[in-house]
């Protein structure tokens, strides 16, 4: 089995983060390979960014997918996640979207654990994409500007630790989403020192690819993820413009 991990930033710190994760929870003969943004911003914060983010992973999406069994956007809030289901025919996960259904069933509500106060309205809004803002406990975060996006575990290792025991203790989480690439990995370190479940959006995405590619699902040709329809376009990349001119016929 090959996936396919798109890191929508353009950190290559933090895509090494990613791929140490991944690596460490795949399944013995999965093949792990990522790749990462050629364009955009060193982290996403905002929408805006996450705008810019989407606009890289389906490139990266279109030039990749067909020597790939699964894709995995591998950013916290799935940057451009919906969209590229219309257009991409192997199956794709997004870490946000795949943590909070492992949560779910791990426990009643789940808090969010992120490294940026400005994220909050971004993930808030990712929890109510997916149906799940009953099920949110809180939202905590740092609240200083990161120094290095890749030490931000070490470097700010006492400070994430409070804020998870904080959501357990008074916001009543009964698991913790550890959030964002720059993360990955932090829930395995921590997850003993904790009296809930934390868990990883990278882990949770990479086993959660492992078993939709296994099932090998039919891609959809009607309903609202159907191909785009075919029509005049100027301006794209060659991968993109191929995705509309064919649609997913030719998978």
């Amino acid at each position: 089995m090959r996936l396919l991990l798109i890191n929508p930033n353009i950190s290559e710190s933090v895509s090494e983060l990613i791929a140490a994760e991944a690596k460490r929870t795949a399944s013995a003969g999965t093949e792990i390979s990522i790749v990462t943004a050629p364009f955009g911003v060193a982290y996403i914060e905002t929408r805006f960014e996450a705008l810019i983010g989407a606009y890289a992973v389906a490139q990266l999406a279109a030039e990749h997918y067909s020597s790939v069994d699964a894709i995995v956007v591998a950013a916290f809030g799935d940057p451009g996640l919906p969209a590229l289901r219309e257009a991409i025919p192997v199956p794709i996960i997004g870490m946000s979207e795949s943590a909070f259904a492992t949560a779910t069933l791990l426990g009643q509500r789940f808090s969010i654990i992120a490294i940026s106060s400005r994220i909050s309205a971004w993930y808030r809004e990712t929890v109510e994409r997916c149906g799940l803002e009953g099920r949110l406990a809180s939202i905590r975060t740092l609240d200083k500007p990161l120094a290095n996006i890749s030490s931000v575990q070490t470097d700010q290792a006492q400070q994430l630790l409070a804020l998870c025991e904080s959501a357990v203790r008074e916001d009543g989480a009964d698991v913790l989403v550890i959030a964002g690439a720059p993360l990955a990995g932090l829930a395995r370190q921590i997850r003993d020192r904790l009296p809930v479940p934390a868990i990883d959006g990278v882990s949770c995405a990479v086993a959660q690819a492992e078993a939709l590619a296994a099932l090998s699902p039919r891609h959809a040709t009607a309903g609202s993820f159907a191909p785009p329809p075919v029509k005049p376009h100027r301006g794209l990349p060659d991968s993109l413009a191929g995705l509309l001119e064919t649609g997913r016929a030719r998978a």
